[in-house]
C-alpha cells in the first residue's frame, strides 16, 4: 500500500474553485506541483505554497514520473483532453463536474481508466457532505419509508458565467445526489429553461424525472434569484428530510416526522415538530480530497467515480436536449444500454510498480501489489490477492479467492482453484530435471492444487502432482507426489501426520474438528489413515 506522503499530486487549473483544491490537497501533504498559464497566478501562489512546484506547460505534468495523480479544475470543455492526456500517462484522475461534455468521450474515459488500471474520480462534493452522507443512510435504510419524490433547489444571485449555462453549472450537484438516492436509472425526463441576460445562454432552469418504481424528482436553478437556496426535500411515506446547506450545521439537516392519516376517509395531515440529526461537523471539500487519496492507496472505487459521472452527464444532456426541443420529454432508453455495457469491464486494483501483459483476464476486487508481473495468457479470478514481488505465468489458471503471498512465481502448467492460499517464498517447479543449456518446456507436467488448499512458507511443490482440496501442507516441506484431500503434510519429502478440517484446524483421532465440530470419518474410509 502506498504511504499517504508518498502520493504526489500535480493540480492543473487555479481559479476560484481550483485554489480551494489546492488549499486542502496541500493540507493532506500531497500536493507537489500547480500547473497554470497565468505566470502571475502562480508567482502568488508560490509565495504561499513555497515547498509546492509551478509550471505552466501540461507536458511537464505528464512527465513527470514522480506525480502520481492529477486534478483537473479547469473549464469543461477542457476535461476530456486533459483527463485523457492524464490516464495515458498512467496518472490517477479527479477531474471537477462534469466529467465532460458529451457521453462517448465519458464511456472513452472510463476505458482508458480502466484498462490502465488507475482511478477516475469525478468532484461531486455533495455525495460527501457528512449531512448528505446521513441523509443518503436514512433513505437506502427505509428509515424515511418508501421514498414520494425529491425536490432540489439551487439559487442565488450569481455566479454568472458566460461558458456554460446555469444547467451545466449548478445542476451537476442535484442530479447527483438525486440519483444516489434513487438507486435506480431514470425513464424520462422533462426540461425548461429561460434566457434573460442572454439570447444563447440560460439563466434558469427546471428539470422533472421520472423513475420507473414511480419516484419523481424536480430540480430548480437559477442564478437570477434574490437570495441564495440551497435545499433538498426527501418525501417519503413514513418521514420527510430536509437537507439545507445555508442554514447552521445542527439546522442543515432536519427530519420531519410528519404523518398522513385518513379520518372519514379524508386525508388529514399530522404535523411535528422536526429532529435535529447529531452529525460531527466537516469540510466536504476535504473529505472528498481524503477520499481521492484513499482510492490511490487502497485501489477501490470511489463514491463518484467515472460510471457515476457519466449518468449525471447523460441527465444534463437529456435536460438540455428537452430545452432544445421547446420542452419536449425525452425517454433515456439508451442510458441502461449504456452502462450495462460499461458493466462487462471488471474492475481490479494494480498498483503503479505492477505490470499486466496484454491478452490477460483479472477478476473484479482483484489485488496486484509492488513489482508483480502477470504474464500474457494467464487467468486470474475474483477478491484474489497477488502480494508484492509475485510472476504469473504465461497461461496460469487462477480461481477465485487465491491469495498468493510476497515472492512466489507461478509458472506455465499451473492451475490453482478457489480459495487456495500460497505463503511467502513458496516454490512451484513446471520441469522435472533442469538444464540451463537444454530447452525442456515441451517436458513440463502440470500441477493441480485444489480448492481450499494452503501451501505453507518456504515449501516446494514439484511438478505433476496434485494437491488435494483442503489439503494443508507444512512451512518448508518438499511435497514429490500426490496429496489426498484434507491431508496435513510435512517434511522433506513431505508425509502425511494428520488430517485438516475445512476450517484450518487438525482433526482429532475421532476425524471432528474441535473448533467448528465438523466429522470428516469418511476420510478413514476413503484414504485408511491413522
Amino acid at each position: 500500500m502506498i504511504d499517504e506522503k508518498s502520493i504526489n499530486i500535480a493540480l492543473i487549473g487555479t481559479g476560484h474553485w481550483g485554489r480551494h483544491l489546492v488549499r486542502n490537497f496541500y493540507n493532506l501533504g500531497v500536493l507537489k506541483l500547480i500547473c497554470d498559464k497565468n505566470e502571475t497566478i502562480l508567482d502568488t501562489l508560490k509565495h504561499q505554497y513555497p515547498e509546492v512546484d509551478m509550471c505552466v506547460a501540461l507536458n511537464e505534468v505528464l512527465n513527470r514520473r514522480d506525480i502520481h495523480a492529477v486534478v483537473i479544475a479547469t473549464p469543461a470543455e477542457t476535461h476530456f483532453t486533459l483527463a485523457k492526456e492524464a490516464l495515458l500517462s498512467e496518472k490517477h484522475v479527479f477531474v471537477e463536474k462534469p466529467l465532460t461534455l458529451n457521453e462517448s468521450e465519458a464511456v472513452e474515459l472510463i476505458q482508458i481508466s480502466r484498462k490502465k488500471h488507475r482511478i477516475l474520480m469525478v468532484g461531486h462534493l455533495l455525495q460527501y457532505h457528512p449531512c448528505f452522507v446521513k441523509l443518503k443512510n436514512l433513505a437506502v435504510s427505509g428509515d424515511l419509508g418508501r421514498i414520494n419524490y425529491i425536490y432540489s433547489t439551487r439559487l442565488n444571485l450569481g455566479k454568472i458565467r458566460r461558458e456554460e449555462n446555469i444547467l451545466w453549472s449548478f445542476a451537476p450537484h442535484d442530479i447527483s445526489m438525486i440519483l444516489s438516492l434513487a438507486q435506480e436509472e431514470p425513464n424520462s425526463l422533462i426540461a425548461t429553461g429561460a434566457n434573460y441576460l442572454h439570447s444563447q445562454i440560460a439563466d434558469v432552469t427546471t428539470t422533472h424525472i421520472d423513475f420507473p418504481s414511480g419516484l419523481k424528482a424536480h430540480i430548480f436553478v437559477s442564478w437570477l434569484h434574490p437570495f441564495k437556496e440551497q435545499k433538498l426535500v426527501v418525501v417519503g411515506d413514513k418521514k420527510m428530510a430536509v437537507f439545507d446547506d445555508t442554514r447552521q450545521w445542527q439546522d442543515k439537516l432536519l427530519i420531519y416526522p410528519h404523518q398522513i392519516r385518513w379520518q372519514n376517509n379524508f386525508p388529514v395531515p399530522d404535523k411535528a415538530e422536526p429532529d435535529r440529526v447529531t452529525i460531527p461537523e466537516a469540510e466536504p471539500l476535504r473529505l472528498e480530497c481524503e477520499h481521492f487519496v484513499e482510492c490511490i492507496q487502497t485501489g477501490k472505487e470511489p463514491i463518484t467515480n467515472g460510471e457515476e459521472g457519466l449518468r449525471v452527464l447523460m441527465v444534463l444532456k437529456a435536460s438540455q436536449q428537452s430545452m432544445d426541443q421547446h420542452s419536449k420529454p425525452i425517454y433515456l432508453s439508451n442510458q441502461e444500454m449504456v452502462l450495462q455495457g460499461l458493466k462487462k469491464t471488471k474492475s481490479y486494483f494494480l498498483h503503479e510498480t505492477a505490470l499486466v501483459d496484454d491478452h490477460v483476464e483479472i477478476g473484479k476486487e482483484t489485488k496486484i501489489w509492488h513489482f508483480s508481473h502477470i504474464i500474457s495468457g494467464s487467468k486470474i479470478g475474483e477478491r484474489c490477492s497477488i502480494g508484492q514481488n509475485v510472476m504469473i505465468g504465461p497461461d496460469v489458471i487462477i480461481g477465485n479467492g487465491c491469495k498468493i503471498q510476497n515472492n512466489v512465481s507461478i509458472y506455465k502448467g499451473v492451475t490453482l482453484e478457489d480459495d487456495v492460499f500460497c505463503g511467502p517464498s513458496m516454490v512451484f517447479t513446471n520441469v522435472v530435471n533442469p538444464r540451463a543449456y537444454i530447452r525442456r518446456m515441451d517436458q513440463a507436467l502440470p500441477t493441480l492444487v485444489k480448492k481450499g488448499a494452503t501451501l505453507g512458507a518456504n515449501c516446494t511443490v514439484v511438478c505433476g502432482t496434485i494437491i488435494g482440496s483442503y489439503a494443508f501442507v507444512g512451512a518448508g516441506s518438499v511435497v514429490i507426489r500426490d496429496v489426498h484431500d484434507h491431508a496435513l503434510m510435512v517434511g522433506n519429502p513431505c508425509r502425511q501426520i494428520g488430517w485438516m478440517c475445512i476450517c484450518g484446524e487438525k482433526l482429532d483421532p475421532e476425524y471432528t474438528c474441535l473448533r467448528c465440530n465438523r466429522n470428516f470419518d469418511s476420510l478413514r474410509r476413503l484414504f485408511r489413515f491413522d
